[in-house]
């Protein structure tokens, strides 16, 4: 009984002990929660007229130290501290930082004081691959300047043309700058030169630094405001916003960036989209410092970040206008939706998966509205989607993250591009996929011409690799436009090529041959009429839709063996024979065999008559006819992806 009692008053004891220790511990926590709640107040920018407000981005081709110079900006206006670990902090993918390029536009709001005035400015960070300049050109549209960066060891290249006009297309102020200057490859007078003659701009308004070593950093932004004309627009005018970019965020949903064109909005007010006409009651706006920080308001001329309780992927549309209620604006033009160059079929690998799977791409696709999406469904490989890209670089990218952000596993097919049919009764119809190509009959029956789309490209190089870089666009099916020198050794060719001869390897064929001094750029040119056909790959005489290409007819042939060769390598040996065979318009082109796996069934003779080995093996052989009859060929990942990098 005693011992009872003590062992139930150890218990209280150390009950009330738990208690009073974890008790504390989440009264702390509570008091610290609130103590940070209470701390935490929203920045007033609303001292801000438009007049000190300068909102521009950083054009360049890839790779020219566009990300780096941001970040040393940030770092001398007091956004980051300067711990020399800064590398790409705008961008945030995890895509970006493993390839090391910029593949999402990022925005950035800094204060900075210039001749004894706060000036706000607000910073775009933008891709350099020609396969996002659709993201660029929407971070122009909330700009009034941009800085054109410039390698001062590599000078101007293809993609640094292309940003240019789209700058000057927008009407935007351009300053440019040479970067790099420190290198002991660089030649900034070189550069300059090449800038001068190449957009007509004074070299004398060419700054020169290093955005690595911080030289020359600090007359960036004096030059900006000099030179920028501050954003236009009235705080008087009933407010006015333009939506150019988006992203879902799983706590509050969907998440507008938004350029604030006239008039002001702050928590609690509710607004209208021009697109759907639904209303929605804002939440939260502040600005991106780099991260979200909450503000009062957000004002005319300024950029920032909205959540008004948007919580339908569907509801959100890059390029909208946005007013207050019962104050009904005239929509801004909004944004030419983008055109997909390149065509390919996602699917799950487990069936099972498919709604996970269809959630992630509306929320990426909400991320990246330059992505097209359509249902489909293959025979081979189930329900999935055909979606629309920009190039196969994008294409890669968005695989990658689907299953980095969202822990996906996809199936892509080989990139295709779109075609045109046109038929006798002047109807024309669009071809995103092989499945819907005509068949050999309907082709002699009722089609006038195929149709093919063709770009406009533009590569820069060293004059040396000339006459490889004229072998390789003759290959290709191009046809040489002209070809210019832009300095005493650099050479800028324009050639028209079809799409479909650049959606493969085409890029690496380029830098082999230009030892990796090539950059390449395009858009697009029209569609021409071209002699096409529907290659098919047949698995034991059984068509499989998803490896269907649609090609020019002079490279069925050669592509025809090289598919079926690469097949061979990828599927595995099965316990019966596999035939795979190419055809087009109905004739085979190529054939291949994965031999069958066999077991050794006359191990067990050994002796006596022939006959009884005979017996055996055509026993098995009877087996093997009956498998081959039932069985089912498995594809794996890799047989897609070696179309996809099929050899011309």
């Amino acid at each position: 009984m005693l011992q009872t009692r003590m062992a139930a008053a150890t218990l209280v004891t150390r009950r009330a002990s738990l208690i009073c220790r974890y008790g504390s511990v989440f009264v702390s926590q509570q008091r610290h929660a609130s103590r940070a709640t209470s701390n935490r107040q929203d920045v007033d920018i609303s001292t801000y007229p438009p007049e000190r407000i300068r909102n521009f981005s950083i054009i360049a081709h890839i790779d020219h130290g566009k990300s780096t110079l941001a970040d040393r900006l940030l770092e001398l206006t007091g956004v980051i501290s300067k711990t020399g670990k800064n590398k790409q902090v705008l961008d945030k993918l995890k895509v970006e930082r493993e390839r090391g390029i910029t593949v999402k536009a990022q925005s950035a709001s800094m204060f900075y004081e210039y001749q004894g005035q706060q000036y706000l400015m607000n910073l775009i960070d933008t891709p350099g691959h020609v396969d996002f300049s659709y993201e660029v050109s929407r971070s122009l549209a909330a700009c009034q300047g941009t800085i054109l960066l410039v390698d001062a060891a590599q000078g101007i290249q293809a993609q640094t043309v292309a940003n240019f006009y789209l700058a000057f297309g927008e009407g935007l102020e351009v300053i440019p700058m040479l970067n790099k200057v420190d290198l002991p490859t660089a030649e900034p007078e070189r550069a300059a030169q090449q800038i001068e003659s190449t957009f007509e701009i004074d070299s004398s308004r060419i700054l020169h630094m290093s955005a690595k070593t911080g030289l020359g950093v600090d007359q960036v932004l004096p030059a900006i405001i000099e030179s920028t004309p501050p954003p236009s627009g009235s705080i008087d005018r009933p407010f006015k916003a333009l939506l150019f970019d988006t992203w879902y965020d799983k706590y509050v949903g969907v998440v507008s960036l938004m350029a604030i064109k006239d008039g002001c909005i702050k928590k609690g007010d509710r607004i209208v989209s021009s697109h759907s006409q639904t209303k929605y009651e804002v939440s939260e706006v502040g600005i991106m410092y780099p991260e979200p920080t909450p503000t009062t308001s957000l004002q005319v001329g300024q950029v920032g970040y909205i959540t008004c309780n948007m919580k339908s992927i569907a509801e959100a549309h890059v390029g909208d206008t946005f007013y207050k209620e019962k104050q009904p604006v005239d929509p801004l033009p909004g944004f030419v939706p983008a055109k997909s160059m390149v065509f390919a079929g996602v699917f799950p690998i487990d069936a099972d998966e498919f709604n996970r799977l269809d959630e992630s791409i509306q929320k990426l696709t909400l991320n990246d509205s330059s992505v097209s999406v359509h249902k489909e469904t293959s025979a081979a490989l189930g329900q999935g989607w055909r979606l629309g890209f920009l190039g196969t670089l994008h294409m890669d990218v968005f695989r990658q993250r689907l299953e980095e952000e969202y822990d996906t596993n996809v199936l892509i097919t080989a990139p295709t591009v779109p075609y045109q049919i046109k038929f006798r009764d002047g109807t024309t119809k669009y071809i995103r996929t092989p499945a819907d190509f005509p068949d050999a009959h309907t082709m002699q029956e009722t089609v006038e011409a195929t149709m093919e789309p063709y770009v406009a490209a533009t590569a820069i190089f060293p004059e040396q690799y000339l006459g490889q870089m004229l072998e390789l666009c003759t290959m290709r099916r191009g046809e040489v436009q002209n070809h210019t020198f832009i300095d005493e050794s650099r050479v800028l060719l324009k050639c028209r090529l079809p799409m479909a001869e650049i959606v493969t390897d085409f890029f690496d064929q380029l830098k082999s041959k230009s030892q990796g001094f090539a950059s390449f750029d395009y858009e697009e040119a029209g569609y021409e009429a071209s002699d096409l056909v529907k290659m098919e790959v047949l698995l034991n005489n059984e068509p499989v839709d998803a490896l269907a290409a649609v090609m020019h007819r002079s490279n069925v042939v050669t592509m025809g063996r090289d598919i079926a060769k690469r097949l061979k390598e990828v599927i595995r040996r099965q316990l019966f024979d596999i035939i795979i065979q190419t055809a087009a318009n109905g004739k085979i082109v190529a054939r291949e065999t994965v031999k069958q796996l066999r077991k050794n069934v006359t191990a067990k003779c050994y002796g006596g008559d022939i006959t009884r080995k005979m017996k055996l093996l055509n026993k098995q052989k009877e087996g093997k006819k009956k498998m081959k009859k039932f069985g089912k060929v498995e594809l794996p990942q890799e047989a897609f992806l070696s179309i996809m990098t099929a050899k011309k």
